[in-house]
């Protein structure tokens, strides 16, 4: 069960132990996402995990864009990370639904299993919060 509480001006959402475990999954899956994206971009599993051939993946344009997203998705887990280590609930909410908008772009723009492999802990993680 979920608590408000007032710290001055300041309402906060004290998260229950299955929010901040659900939220610490998803910063871990964000930051493996990162490790596929910029440090073993042209690795077997990177090839797995996003459909791509190990030749494609070893391109320079594709590393660099690979690379660029993983720095975006260190930052959604830090932010995540930031969130649960200061009981900020705003910051995690809104980084939650920015983590859902953004897998149902890329459900629609790229295949739609993005929406549940990328949305799907943080769909439960945001419903935790309003339980």
């Amino acid at each position: 069960m979920t608590s408000i509480i007032i710290i001055g001006k300041e309402r906060r959402v004290l998260m229950s132990f299955i929010t901040i475990v659900l939220v610490l999954l998803v910063a871990l899956e964000f930051i493996y996402i990162m490790y596929l994206e910029t440090i073993a971009t042209s690795s077997e599993k990177t090839s797995q995990i996003f459909g791509m051939s190990k030749e494609e993946l070893q391109r320079e344009s594709v590393q660099n864009l690979f690379k660029n997203q993983g720095i975006y998705n260190l930052l959604f887990a830090l932010g995540l990370l930031y969130g649960l280590m200061t009981n900020h609930s705003d910051i995690i909410i809104m980084l939650l639904i920015g983590i859902i908008l953004v897998a149902i772009y890329g459900a629609i723009t790229v295949n739609k299993k993005i929406v549940i492999q990328q949305a799907g802990l943080a769909v439960l993680a945001l419903i935790s919060f309003f339980f």
